[in-house]
């Protein structure tokens, strides 16, 4: 790990003024601080967070307010997110452990990076880490790898579980820019695709701040499953997985959403069996046929064709889950 300065700023103003071009924000720094010891992440200044940002969780009558600062745990177990807005909690324990939930941030879930092999290892190519490089990914072990969205520069998978609920509930991320305005990012266009230009995760613009989340209120809270496949059963990554909610009237499906990682550079919206289901009796088989149109347009690489039927699959049994819920 490299030197670098340490700054604790006592609000935001005071953040983004101090911050200079080759700073980097840390807040729980769950991520960061694994990017720092690996050299991937080589900043000279680093500025902590954690007393300038938000940590209050408001609800109100367009929705709810979770502050950046925030910690995991302490959304996960928020009565007023249990109650109207229970997919964040399924998404959020589902990931990482009680640890590592207990410092991670919600501002800091949403920039932490690729869990990629071949962006951690730096004696291989990588074009999110090295720009340049080529991406080892494409030919080499792409068993975790995408199966939709990704380019050839590019095969890396979003790691985050509670982006893909926020995902699905249409969240919007609002953000401080560098001279303290605020501004609002719907939800789906803030991590993008990684194209020809994979080294950017993110639309946040250069030196600005998560202010919050917001997520608009919805009538989802009753019929929601976040399903998480991976290689064991605790602290490991996704393979697939996938946030449903629905919204029921009788046994009839009112809306639908429908969001997975472990398949793309981002959290993937499946936005075709969402409309498709709009309207269906809610049972096995018309949630087999959305699962099926949903995984109907994937291409997976050499190493990952499994992750169809799983995909597919887990479709079915999140849509059956939410159902009972």
């Amino acid at each position: 790990m490299r030197p670098f300065e340490y700054i604790k700023p006592k609000d935001s103003k005071e953040a983004l003024r101090s911050k200079t071009p080759t700073g980097a924000y840390i807040a729980g720094g769950t991520n960061l601080v694994d990017l720092l010891k690996k050299n991937i992440a080589v900043p000279h200044q680093v500025l902590d967070v954690t007393q300038a940002l938000s940590d209050s969780i408001a609800l109100k009558r367009g929705g709810i307010e979770i502050g950046a600062m925030v910690r995991n745990t302490t959304a996960a177990i928020n009565p007023a997110i249990l109650e109207q807005f229970p997919l964040v909690s399924k998404a959020i324990l589902a990931g990482a452990s009680p640890q590592i939930r207990n410092m991670a941030s919600i501002g800091g879930n949403l920039l932490q990076r690729t869990r990629c092999p071949y962006f951690y290892d730096t004696s291989l190519p990588c074009n999110k880490r090295a720009p340049g490089s080529g991406c080892g990914a494409y030919d080499g072990e792409n068993r975790m790898s995408a199966v939709i969205g990704y380019s050839a520069d590019c095969v890396a998978v979003h790691p985050s579980d509670l982006c893909v609920a926020l995902a699905a509930l249409d969240a919007t991320v609002v953000v401080q820019d560098a001279k303290g305005k605020k501004k609002s990012i719907l939800f789906k266009d803030f991590h993008r695709l990684p194209e020809s230009t994979p080294q950017q995760d993110n639309t946040l613009p250069e030196g600005a701040l998560i202010s919050e989340v917001h997520i608009p209120k919805n009538a989802f809270h009753k019929h929601t499953a976040y399903l998480k496949i991976r290689d064991r059963d605790s602290y490991a990554f996704a393979l697939v997985s996938v946030a449903a909610a629905l919204q029921i009237d009788g046994n009839r499906i009112v809306a639908a959403r429908l969001a997975s990682g472990g398949v793309a550079h981002k959290p993937w919206r499946w936005l075709a069996a969402e409309q498709f289901l709009a309207g269906k009796e809610a049972n096995a088989t018309v949630f087999a046929e959305a699962a099926a149109l949903a995984v109907q347009d994937i291409q997976p690489l050499a190493r990952n064709a499994f992750k169809v039927d799983m995909l597919k699959g887990a479709i079915e049994t999140a849509l059956q889950e939410a159902l009972q819920a």
